[in-house]
């Protein structure tokens, strides 16, 4: 009876380490790739931006006195910062990616005018220092395989003056619905905008969310990740230029 007992409890074990070494390996499989490359989704004067509107678009027209420029890809990095406790030692985590993409229709004269279009990251190109954390990250915390995109649907700019000009920094709020996998929420970003030129700005945008109101939930390694913080800093460092 007691050789039984411990065949069985062998068994359960056995079965246990293997169920548990299946979730690790579908956890830490290689993820998925970006679809392509990044395109801006054209800003249209006084409409609403849809990310369904990615289609490698025409030119956008920009009308009179206002100018459309576009994220410049190299020179913008969108980013995550988040505190944990691994390996029993207090660390900031920071996600980057340079695959970012927006359009912004400025007036400089007046920057009240401002229109922006949808905000695209490309979850499936965020990194940090560490692959397996990248790779639990990528694969089950933002499951960028049916999610490929985080974005940001700008709906009002707060803080702006009517009046403007080069060199000039404008310190403004911009209030919109952030969606990370399939929820979406309102949040504001706080905004630092230089005006280099008339055909070019540069900037940061940041914001500090929650993870359990987004759902992103957490991967317990055992003696490696104690605790991970539940606020999560994005910014959004740019430069952006006018379309030729």
């Amino acid at each position: 009876m007691a050789r039984r007992i411990v065949i069985i409890v062998v068994i359960v074990g056995a079965i246990g380490l293997l169920v548990a070494g299946v979730a690790v390996a579908y956890v830490f499989r290689p993820p998925a790739t970006p679809s392509g490359a990044m395109t801006a989704i054209p800003v249209q004067a006084s409409s609403t931006q849809t990310p369904e509107n990615t289609a490698a678009a025409s030119q956008t027209a920009a009308p009179e006195g206002l100018i459309v420029a576009e994220l410049i890809q190299s020179k913008s990095q969108a980013r995550f910062i988040i505190g944990e406790v691994l390996n029993g030692e207090s660390t900031s985590v920071v996600g980057v990616t340079d695959q970012v993409a927006a359009q912004i229709l400025i007036d400089i004269s007046n920057p009240a005018n401002v229109q922006m279009g949808v905000i695209q990251v490309n979850a499936r190109t965020l990194v940090t220092d560490n692959d397996f954390r990248n790779r639990a990250i990528q694969n089950e915390i933002l499951d960028t395989g049916l999610y490929e995109f985080i974005t940001f649907t700008p709906k009002s700019f707060l803080g702006l003056p009517p009046f403007g000009a080069v060199g000039e920094i404008f310190v403004f709020e911009i209030v919109g619905d952030l969606t990370i996998r399939d929820v979406t929420r309102e949040v504001t970003f706080d905004v630092r905008v230089v005006v280099d030129s008339d055909t070019r700005l540069h900037g940061l945008a940041s914001t500090t969310i929650s993870r359990e109101t987004f759902g992103l939930g957490l991967i317990r390694l055992p003696r490696q990740v104690a605790s991970v913080e539940d606020a999560v800093r994005l910014e959004l460092e740019f430069v952006a230029e006018a379309v030729d």
